[in-house]
């Protein structure tokens, strides 16, 4: 066992197991309700599984040709067009992957250099410090802090350096819920033109946005040159398991994101694609019903938790909620996820993961309510029931 752990990368060492997998390991063994890990218990549309039963069966299940089905690639040029109001190239500027998750390491691996530094907003996305750490790159972290979560911003401005080569951020922001505001984009955006930085934007709960429109970084003035724009189907269509993800950049930026793509994944399943294309071009009227469909979990498991006693931060944005658990008297994040699962039948996940330093996210728990109603209702009733204050 330890020769195993010897030969493993250093750059990959510290990552290990992500705690998505141990939270839903500990949720099989224990038969808790899974709250934690972003993934939808209910299917996504049947027009969308229709158009890829379709695919199949018109044979178009050889590869694709390597950054996207032409038909997907004007698909997501059109709804980027009709969402930012920037009119994409399909051919030049638009790259098709398997997942945001690919999307971020082909950006990353396709335009950080070793040594590059990265200015991150913690907590985030652990993804993102793997593949930065697989790019040999130096990661800064500005942390976002309870209960709002806003941008420090002169602690950034602070941060960025004639080594910086580029700003990352993710809105509507996992794990927090949070949606970065107008002024905190264009600060974020006069930094990066006075100081040469790129941005590379993940915004694959762009259609989750509860409190305020969502604003594409790329749409702000003078951004889209040196911005990367990451998306997916799988968060908006339920369909988390088809892994299709994109990449929106000008052709400078692109040639580099196609680049790592080339030899990350080389095309990305072809039924799939013709299936995504459909979705895209659903009408307004669904995205609509979605919000509206996820507003009603997000009061319910919101209310509920509390009731059962946690402090509920605001969430403006994305299927998640942070709290703070402290209430009930554990140390640590990870203490008290262990407690719930065992002991309440509930999986969340310990955000302090999520950070460079995990004291500062010891205090919180993230939920999610991407979960059929009578599963939040459920949930709900064991944490109102089993918890205690301490």
């Amino acid at each position: 066992m330890g020769l195993a752990i010897d030969l493993v990368a250093k750059r990959l060492e510290k990552f290990k197991t992500t705690i998505f997998t141990q939270m839903s390991m500990l949720a099989i063994k224990h038969g808790a309700i899974n709250l934690g890990q972003g993934f939808p218990n209910f299917d996504g549309p049947d027009f969308v599984k229709e158009a890829a039963i379709q695919a199949i069966n018109a044979g178009k299940n050889q590869y694709a040709r390597g950054y996207g089905v032409p038909e997907l690639n004007s698909a997501i040029a059109e709804r980027f067009l009709k969402d930012s109001g920037l009119q994409v190239d399909p051919e030049k500027e638009v790259t098709v992957t398997s997942g945001c998750t690919e999307a971020i390491a082909a950006t990353i691996l396709g335009l950080i250099n070793p040594g590059d530094e990265v200015i991150l907003f913690a907590p985030f996305y652990d993804s993102y410090e793997a593949t930065l750490s697989m790019a040999g790159a130096n990661v800064k972290a500005i942390t976002l802090r309870p209960p709002d979560f806003s941008v420090p911003l002169e602690e950034l401005k602070a941060a960025v350096s004639k080594n910086t080569r580029a700003i990352m951020i993710n809105t509507p922001h996992n794990p927090t819920g949070k949606m970065f505001t107008r002024e905190e984009l264009e600060f974020i955006a006069t930094l990066c033109k006075e100081n040469d930085v790129l941005l590379f934007a993940d915004e694959v709960y762009d259609k989750l946005a509860f409190e305020a429109d969502h604003i594409s970084m790329a749409s702000i003035p003078g951004m889209y040159e040196r911005t990367v724009t990451m998306n997916s189907l799988g968060k908006t269509f339920s369909l988390t398991g088809w892994k299709i993800g994109w990449a929106i950049a000008p052709p400078h930026l692109t040639w580099g994101v196609r680049q790592a793509h080339s030899f990350l994944t080389f095309a990305t399943c072809t039924p799939m694609q013709a299936a995504a294309a459909a979705a895209l071009r659903a009408p307004d009227s669904y995205y609509e019903e979605l919000r509206r469909d996820y507003g009603a979990k997000k009061s319910l498991l919101v209310n509920g938790l509390k009731d059962a006693g946690f402090i509920v931060y605001p969430s403006s944005g994305t299927y998640f909620v942070m709290v703070d658990h402290t209430p009930f008297g554990f140390d640590n994040d990870i203490e008290f996820c262990e407690y719930l699962i065992r002991e309440v039948g509930v999986v969340a996940i310990p955000p302090s993961v999520f950070y460079l330093n995990p004291e500062d996210g010891k205090n919180l728990v993230r939920f999610t309510f991407c979960k059929d109603d009578e599963t939040l209702r459920a949930a709900v009733e064991r944490m109102k029931t089993k918890l205690r204050k301490k």
